[in-house]
């Protein structure tokens, strides 16, 4: 674990530095999937190619989905208070599932809207979460939590675009779809000489 993270859980960073280190980690995992479009991909049609392993899932289809959650959230905490979210409420069949330009523009205005919305923030800016689990569900949240779970959500996305890449034969860097503690439990492995995993 690096000593930023030790230090948070000690609470000895201050907030400005804690949200500054999550707006480097939205953003790297937002940047994974503009070089995903702008490098790995050759061709619009790989990003509505269904994957065989999951019925439904294309590569376009997760970039979008992880998008939204994060407009979402942005969007919310820039209207006025009180900052209610909903992650049920996403668009779909966007151009962004099938044009590696849209996508990339999109991707593209996520970074840039994290870049603007984020330093004015605060960790603890309250958000009333609403959900249909199918039940509906009213939970209080804060912004810093909800954009560090947008960040592990994307991830958790990557990793399936991962496995669709793979089907189509699509080499992503060996980072994509990995957790940063996954990355950081490597990297302290190898560094032991434990073989990774």
């Amino acid at each position: 674990m690096n000593d930023t993270v030790v230090n948070v859980f000690k609470g000895q960073v201050n907030e400005a530095t804690a949200l500054a280190k999550l707006l480097e980690v939205s953003t790297i995992v937002v940047q994974q999937a503009v070089d995903l479009v702008d490098g790995s991909l050759t061709s619009d049609e790989q990003l509505t190619v269904q994957s065989r392993y999951m019925p439904g899932s294309t590569i376009g289809k997760h970039l979008r989905h992880a998008r939204d959650h994060f407009v979402l959230l942005l969007d919310c905490l820039s209207s006025s208070s009180p900052h209610v979210l909903n992650y049920d409420i996403r668009s779909r069949n966007t151009p962004m599932e099938s044009s590696r330009q849209a996508a990339r523009e999109s991707l593209l205005a996520v970074i840039e809207q994290l870049t603007t919305v984020v330093p004015e923030a605060k960790l603890d800016d309250s958000i009333t979460l609403q959900a249909i689990t199918p039940y509906p569900q009213v939970v209080q949240t804060t912004f810093g939590r909800e954009l560090w779970f947008a960040g592990l959500h994307a991830i958790h996305h990557w990793s399936m675009v991962r496995v669709i890449a793979g089907e189509m034969g699509i080499k992503l860097a060996d980072s994509f779809g990995f957790a940063p503690s996954t990355l950081v439990h490597n990297a302290n492995g190898s560094l032991n000489g434990e073989p990774k995993t």
